[in-house]
């Protein structure tokens, strides 16, 4: 299909340059029985974020990359290998690049920088090269335009590397200077530009007026158009489109501000990628764990073990993760364990197998060796890899399911989960806003303070100053801080005279009851009491933004420009939020673009903050 086209496509562009810039920028060459030829790749933390998510330690291996070494570290020479660097074009690393030409380091250099580099830097390397006699070493110079970082076929995120500074707080705090802002919507810019240049397309850009976004839509318009104004050394002409890959369509970009929509990033979710940004450690695809120390007890007067943290990859290979990240948390539990009891039937067959020929100790290269009878077990045996691997990933699903859930039912995050997709979509309450908050049982202090939050931001009144005094008591008696409240009191005063609130559709959650005691007896998970809620689609306030630009309805805000030219053509389109995003907005438009057939949909974003991290920046902005 052409969504899957388009999708693949994008991934690979990016896959594809980065293996290009391994092999010396040549397009590597097909399936050759040729060794690669060895070299060291230098970079800095901005290329290890870029290219961690995309290839494995392995594949690097594969490609001939014996080393991999970050460009400030204490490197010793190699002077018979190649390097290759992969670095930002920073002041600091070309002091740094220069200072290894002048050390001899490598046999020769090949310098590729993330996003594109100065005239006047470029002359202070070629000044240094000069100077340690090394000008025929220095082999090639490239911009790469991969100022990026791709984490899904259908999801990027800016520079996770200094992100503080194009965080929400830097753009939204009070004493912002001109200066800063320009440089902030530079950096992001910046990033933009690199992901069309890499795309080799030419994006027809969408805004709602007034905010941050919208100076970061001007700018990247006319660095496009700056760009393309210089056809011989225009971007997007020629051999760098990819064959024109998208040439016969524009994408749509439609650049969103974080500020239109600020329950959605202090929601409790439900949904398994979603949950595990929430309240595990995820951070470019790997989640670490903290293992619990076995259950025996340590000797009396022994020190008490430290809890060891174990990460895992959560991978495009990866068939479980790919077909179930968007899943309801309770529907993921219930496939583990399906997994689970697949897996072992299968064991159990190979090893039944091996007792009914009686070799059982014998190694699996003997058996393939006996006589044609054996063909049953021959073929079970010779899919052991393939069972490991599935073990590998079954194991991996139900330490993080299992992580998960512990989290779920000690903090009660389904209570919280319904509440606030109720306060969301405006529907009656069972309960009441302060029971949830006084019960010492229900969540962090965190927890009742981003319930609270939402519910302050969706109200269409807010609440009277009596009752905000005993939400406040509450509140502090349960532990929280208080300090995002001020922010969101400042801000919500703002938006109102600015524009309407945003609209979050009339979501609702239809419990299905608790989950009968659990869903089998023998199972892992253990859901007592917890509730099993099923979702209904409904479009979040980013999603609504690009339905109404996709089928040209009328629209509550307005845009620049406005929408006449959106006909018919628009196959591919790209959403981008400024100041910040979640998984939660990303898994709303991958399920509202899988109802639009034909449709494909990206989502990317200037950070990617959990909760926790969103309520961090809230409370620096509401420090009085």
């Amino acid at each position: 299909s052409y969504q899957a086209k388009v999708k693949a496509a994008i991934k690979k562009k990016i896959g594809s340059a980065l293996k290009r810039m391994l092999n010396f920028n040549a397009p590597p060459l097909k399936n050759t029985a040729a060794e690669p030829v060895w070299k060291v790749l230098i970079y800095d933390r901005f290329g290890q974020d870029i290219i961690s998510p995309l290839l494995s330690v392995k594949e690097l291996r594969d490609m001939g990359i014996t080393l991999h070494l970050l460009l400030h570290s204490d490197r010793d020479p190699i002077p018979d290998v190649p390097a290759i660097y992969f670095v930002m074009p920073t002041e600091e690393n070309i002091d740094r690049i220069c200072q290894d030409l002048r050390n001899q380091l490598y046999e020769s250099y090949y310098l590729n920088f993330i996003s594109a580099i100065s005239r006047s830097k470029l002359e202070d390397i070629a000044s240094a090269a000069l100077a340690a006699n090394a000008v025929n070493l220095v082999t090639k110079v490239f911009d790469q335009y991969l100022n990026f970082i791709t984490l899904e076929d259908d999801m990027f995120v800016l520079c996770n590397q200094n992100k503080e500074q194009i965080s929400y707080h830097a753009i939204n705090k009070p004493d912002i200077m001109d200066t800063e802002m320009e440089g902030i919507m530079d950096t992001i810019v910046d990033g933009l530009f690199c992901y069309f240049v890499t795309l080799g397309a030419v994006p027809i850009i969408r805004c709602p007026r007034g905010n941050a976004a919208e100076m970061v839509a001007v700018k990247l318009d006319k660095k496009l158009r700056e760009n393309l104004r210089d056809a011989r050394n225009s971007l997007f002409t020629g051999d760098t489109m990819g064959a024109g890959q998208f040439s016969f369509q524009r994408p749509l970009f439609v650049l969103a501000d974080r500020n239109l929509d600020l329950a959605t990033p202090l929601h409790h979710t439900w949904t398994y990628q979603a949950l595990i940004h929430d309240v595990l450690d995820l951070y470019l695809n790997r989640v670490s764990l903290e293992e619990s120390p076995g259950s025996e007890a340590s000797p009396a007067g022994a020190r008490p073990k430290k809890k060891s943290k174990k990460s895992y990859d959560l991978t495009a290979a990866d068939k479980f993760w790919q077909k179930h990240k968007g899943s309801p948390f309770p529907e993921v539990a219930e496939s583990v364990q399906e997994e689970l009891d697949t897996y072992r039937a299968q064991e159990d067959e190979v090893k039944r197998l091996k007792s009914i020929m009686g070799l059982e100790g014998e190694d699996d290269g003997a058996i393939s060796m006996l006589s044609d009878n054996t063909a049953k077990l021959t073929s079970a045996v010779s899919s052991l890899p393939e069972l490991l691997e599935k073990k590998r990933l079954i194991d991996l699903h139900t330490n993080v399911a299992t992580a998960v859930l512990d989290h779920i039912k000690s903090r009660k995050l389904d209570v919280y989960f319904e509440y606030e997709e109720k306060l969301m979509s405006k529907s009656t309450m069972d309960k009441s806003l302060l029971d949830i908050i006084s019960d010492p049982d229900a969540g962090t202090p965190e927890d009742k303070m981003r319930l609270f939050l939402i519910y302050y931001i969706t109200s269409q009144q807010p609440p009277s100053e009596g009752d905000l005094e005993q939400y406040k008591k509450a509140l502090i008696d349960a532990g929280c801080d208080l300090s995002p409240l001020n922010y969101i009191k400042q801000w919500k005063a703002f938006t109102k005279m600015a524009a309407a609130p945003a609209n979050y559709g009339n979501s609702g959650v239809k419990p299905m009851g608790l989950f009968s005691r659990v869903m089998n007896t023998g199972s892992q998970f253990v859901m007592e009491g917890v509730k099993n809620l099923v979702l209904k689609q409904h479009n979040l306030p980013v999603t609504r933004i690009l339905d109404n630009l996709m089928d040209m309805k009328s629209n509550p805000v307005s845009f620049i420009p406005p929408p006449q030219t959106l006909q018919t053509f628009l196959l591919l389109a790209i959403v981008f939020v400024v100041g910040g995003g979640n998984y939660i907005e990303y898994q709303n438009l991958v399920d509202y673009a899988k109802a639009k057939q034909g449709k494909r949909v990206m989502y990317g974003c200037s950070e990617l903050f959990s909760a926790t991290q969103f309520m961090k920046q809230l409370s620096q902005l509401g420090q009085k």
